[in-house]
């Protein structure tokens, strides 16, 4: 099982950056599949996931609005759409698999059974 997280980069405020999480070993759409991040010197901190069973969607309060997570099955794909990126959204992203997802209860687990590579994410003018 592998998570190849891609899309990083370094984006002005105000600006968009979609990263991109490659599945392999597993189908995404067999797992919970979330985006968490880590900034310096923070608390890892799930951003948003999405529900296997029913592709219902979970975003902390602080994205809300402005991520937006997909999944492309037919590429074995989780993407997470950034918008309206602020200084704050800057930290190295984690994609994960297999963590509690309950966006009716507006829940998501810190823990994960499978995690990929980060991707740097810097906001700043």
């Amino acid at each position: 099982v592998q998570l190849q997280a891609s899309g990083g980069g370094l984006v002005q405020p105000g600006g968009s950056l979609t990263l991109s999480c490659a599945a392999s070993g597993f189908r995404v759409d067999d797992y919970n599949i979330g985006w968490f991040r880590q900034a310096p010197g923070k608390e890892r901190e799930g951003v948003s996931c999405i529900n296997n069973s029913d592709d219902s969607t979970y975003y902390t309060a602080s994205v809300q609005g402005r991520f937006t997570i997909s999944r492309d099955n037919a590429k074995n794909t989780v993407h997470l759409q950034m918008s309206s990126l602020r200084p704050e959204d800057t930290a190295v992203y984690y994609c994960a698999s297999d963590m509690i997802c309950l966006p009716g209860l507006k829940i998501m687990g810190n823990h994960a059974d499978y995690w990929g590579t980060g991707t740097q994410v810097t906001v700043s003018s």
